[in-house]
C-alpha cells in the first residue's frame, strides 16, 4: 500500500500497525529529525508521541516552544491528509499556546478536526505530558490544488 492508498484507507478506518510502521520508517522531514512517532491515524484524527531529549530543549532545559509548533503541524497535517483521502494540503496558519513546562519524559499529541470544509480545515492538537495539557495548537489547512 503506497502513501496515498494509506490516506484513502485512513479516511474511513484506522490504519493497521504495519501501515503506521511504514509511515514512521519513511519519515524524512522534521518529524523524523525530532523522533516523532505516529501511533494512530484514522477518521477520528491522528495521535503521535515524542520522547523528550536534548534535541528538543532550549537553554533553560525545557522543551522549546518551536517543537510544539512542529508537533502541531506534523500531527494535524497528517490528519488533514487522511481526512481528504490523500489530496495534497498545505498549512496556512499555525497557532500554538504553551501551557506547562516539560523537561523530560514523553509528550503525546492528538489532532482532532474542529471544522472540515470543502477547501479548508481547522484542526486542534492537544499535547500532553503525564496526563496534563502542556500545549494546545490549532492548524488551518487548505487543499493545495
Amino acid at each position: 500500500m503506497d502513501f496515498t492508498e494509506m490516506m484513502q484507507w485512513a479516511s474511513s478506518k484506522s490504519l493497521p500497525q504495519e501501515a503506521l510502521d511504514a509511515i514512521n520508517s519513511a519519515e524524512q522531514g522534521a518529524e523524523a529529525a525530532l523522533g516523532i512517532r505516529f501511533t494512530a491515524v484514522g477518521p477520528d484524527g491522528v495521535r503521535a508521541e515524542m520522547d523528550v531529549d536534548g534535541r528538543h530543549k532550549q537553554p533553560m532545559g525545557l522543551v522549546h516552544g518551536g517543537i510544539y509548533c512542529v508537533l502541531t503541524e506534523g500531527v494535524a497535517s497528517l490528519a488533514a491528509l487522511a481526512a481528504t483521502g490523500g489530496k495534497p494540503i498545505v498549512g496556512v496558519n499555525n497557532t500554538t499556546d504553551f501551557l506547562r513546562p516539560v523537561s523530560s519524559g514523553t509528550v503525546t499529541a492528538q489532532a482532532t478536526a474542529i471544522q472540515l470544509g470543502r477547501r479548508t480545515q481547522l484542526w486542534e492538537v492537544r499535547m500532553e505530558h503525564e496526563g496534563k495539557l502542556v500545549a494546545l495548537g490549532r492548524l488551518r489547512t487548505m487543499l493545495a490544488s
